[in-house]
């Protein structure tokens, strides 16, 4: 192996800007601008994906993202977090909290690059942390690392084992993004446009609000108070990284929260223009949510699914997103009681039942898909040290 500095293998290190205009310059359509909630460790998320026009993306053409290039976020609470462009995003640009890292292939190829900085966030973490008062790293910082290069065949057999990982995690990903496109396609088809009903509401149906179905669920759990407590946390942070909540300790956890229950469903009231609503699983005796999600229960405990169906719909985002307080853009929130009036379409008890039956399996299939993509990511972050470190000899791989 030769050690080399990343300026040395790269021919591209730099981030880019925000559009003047911040958030309400952002087209609905156009050039991709990618922003730090869209890099996550080793995939890319569409979730809250900002698009600008051409004019803006002509002021950013030093920042033009190109197929294969590794995105690094370099600022906040997500530093050093990475992963490879889609390249269904571009034409894409990255803003001021995104480097793009841009491999020379005849020295190092992207998935090595990648899987580099992945075993070395811990040191990353600790280079941003150092110094302002604000975790980032420095494109100078970026320039002097150094990483061990063993030859392209090499890199490419070392790769190879973490690509078959996250080929699956991406398959699950991708079964899950269609699984929640056909639960929402059923509930409005059943519950808006009454497809199976000749595109009439029957009668016997009546409008209501939501508060009539659900309860507001505040319990609080108190972790000052409970410190050996291991708790199941489900936090935004959590949500935008991977959907699946964070056990930790209670003695690491500093608020109280509200506890969950089987029967919770649970959607952000911050920022509801990014939405988030979840299912938590409830795997253990401490399930807890960060006081940012509004938590609703119904009151008819076999009727979960249809009110995770609502608060999953178009109609209850605009809502949420229409009933907002707060004096800047990044601190928008959703009142609770707002949801609380939201209109819905309430249809008998046995077509309530019907439409569970259909949508539960759906819904328990995402969640066996996240569960099964963390066991296969704790796969990865096993192995992917002792590769890149020569334990694990990948001489005899073949391709």
């Amino acid at each position: 192996m030769v050690l080399k500095r990343m300026k040395d293998i790269c021919v591209k290190i730099g981030s880019g800007a925000t559009p003047r205009g911040g958030k309400e310059a952002y087209s609905d359509a156009g050039v991709s601008l990618i922003r730090s909630q869209n890099v996550l460790d080793f995939s890319f998320s569409f979730n809250g994906l900002a698009h600008i026009n051409d004019e803006q993306a002509k002021k950013l053409s030093n920042v033009i993202v190109k197929k294969d290039d590794v995105l690094l976020n370099i600022t906040g609470d997500s530093v050093a977090r990475a992963c490879i462009v889609e390249e269904t995003v571009l034409p894409a640009r990255v803003n001021q909290h995104v480097a793009i890292i841009r491999a020379n292939p005849e020295i190092v190829i992207s998935s090595y690059l990648l899987c580099y900085l992945q075993t070395r966030k811990s040191y990353l973490l600790q280079l941003a942390s150092g110094g302002a008062t604000r975790n980032a790293l420095t494109k100078k910082m970026l320039e002097e690392l150094e990483i061990e290069i063993p030859t392209i065949e090499e890199q490419k057999k070392i790769v190879s084992i973490v690509d078959d990982l996250q080929r699956k995690i991406k398959k699950n990903n991708e079964i899950n993004e269609n699984l929640q496109v056909q639960t929402q396609a059923l509930y409005k088809a059943w519950f808006v446009d009454f497809e199976p009903f000749g595109g009439v509401m029957p009668s016997s149906w009546k409008l209501s609000k939501f508060g009539d179905i659900i309860s507001i669920k505040t319990n609080s759990f108190s972790p000052a108070k409970n410190p050996d407590a291991m708790l199941e946390h489900y936090s935004i942070p959590a949500y935008d990284e991977q959907k699946y909540p964070v056990f930790e300790s209670a003695a690491d956890v500093k608020s109280n929260k509200y506890i969950l229950t089987s029967n919770s469903v649970m959607i952000s009231k911050l920022n509801p223009d990014t939405k988030r609503v979840w299912r938590p699983m409830c795997v253990t005796d401490f399930a807890v949510s960060s006081t940012e999600f509004i938590i609703f229960e119904a009151n008819i405990p076999a009727f979960k699914d249809f009110v995770f169906s609502i608060i999953d719909s178009a109609a209850f985002s605009d809502w949420m997103c229409s009933h907002t307080t707060g004096s800047t853009n990044s601190r928008q929130r959703t009142s609770p009681k707002a949801t609380l009036e939201f209109q819905v379409t309430l249809p008998d008890n046995q077509t309530i039942s019907d439409f569970c039956a259909i949508v539960t399996p759906m819904y328990d299939i995402i969640a066996n898909n996240i569960c099964e993509n963390q066991k296969l990511a704790q796969i990865r972050d096993t192995l992917l040290p002792k590769l890149m470190s020569g334990e694990i000899d990948v001489s005899d791989i073949r391709f």
